[in-house]
């Protein structure tokens, strides 16, 4: 199924492989409102499908993501509406932290603010090599603090605070060095470059997936002793499904795991 008119597009393929496509060209595909709504839904949506199995993030046009809608900000700037907008905000990327399946973003052109912040969200990222990144609010006078969350747990707290304080832009290779991205491809070669994590992810277990990818994030909030709790709890009861089972059993038997027939 695809839709060629929502501000999100949508395909799956055979292998539960969602696509999601931010469709907003002409405006470099900022978050506006209906933008988040409509990620929001997509993502619900994601959660739901139990066939699905990885999502790729990407965007149409020159850009991936340029932030939040500018202009409409500013046609009604009172409190309550920042507060509303940024809580909505918020709800969208934690949404793609709470995926049971993992969420690469396939980044072009800019990246910048709570675009940024999406690509340093998602699980893993893969950028072309004329790529750029930015938390550039702080150059219309905005520190972008909620993009700040997501990058100082990416990031080394110097290299974060650096693109906050100074809003400017970083390369794919400097976003790879620092640690926002996983890899980086020629233009022509981007599509190649997410297949092969695809490809890598959709030949694992769904489950075990999907109970590591909630304690990763669990865990990491957590003291070390918390953390070591319940990572050995989610380990045991990792253990006790039938695909750990038989993976374990194969590789006693010298054999390939039998985890089913993949789809496609």
């Amino acid at each position: 199924m695809t839709s060629t008119e929502a501000l999100v597009q949508r395909s799956t393929d055979a292998r539960g492989v969602v696509s999601l496509t931010l469709n907003r060209p002409n405006a470099f595909n900022s978050l506006s409102e209906g933008m988040l709504a409509a990620l929001q839904a997509e993502f619900d949506a994601v959660a739901r499908d139990e066939s699905a199995r990885v999502v790729v993030l990407g965007a149409a046009g020159k850009a991936f993501c340029a932030g939040h809608d500018l202009k409409e900000m500013r046609a009604d700037p009172s409190l309550d509406y920042y507060q509303r907008l940024f809580a909505q905000c918020t709800q969208v990327m934690l949404a793609v932290q709470k995926l049971p399946v993992p969420v690469i973003a396939r980044v072009h052109g800019i990246a910048t603010a709570a675009g940024c912040q999406l690509v340093a969200m998602c699980d893993l990222a893969v950028a072309s090599r004329d790529a750029r990144f930015a938390v550039s609010g702080v150059n219309l006078g905005l520190f972008c603090s909620t993009p700040s969350v997501a990058l100082s747990r990416n990031l080394s707290r110097k290299a974060a605070f650096e693109m906050l304080v100074t809003g400017g832009f970083i390369s794919a290779e400097e976003a790879l060095a620092k640690g926002l991205i996983n890899r980086v491809a020629a233009p022509e070669a981007l599509d190649e470059a997410v297949e092969s994590l695809v490809a890598a992810i959709v030949a694992k277990p769904r489950v075990a997936l999907a109970m590591g990818k909630s304690l990763f994030y669990r865990q990491l909030e957590k003291g070390i002793a918390a953390a070591y709790d319940d990572a050995g709890q989610t380990m045991a009861c990792n253990m006790m499904d039938e695909s750990a089972l038989e993976g374990v059993q194969a590789f006693i038997d010298k054999r390939p795991p039998n985890w089913g027939t993949p789809r496609g």
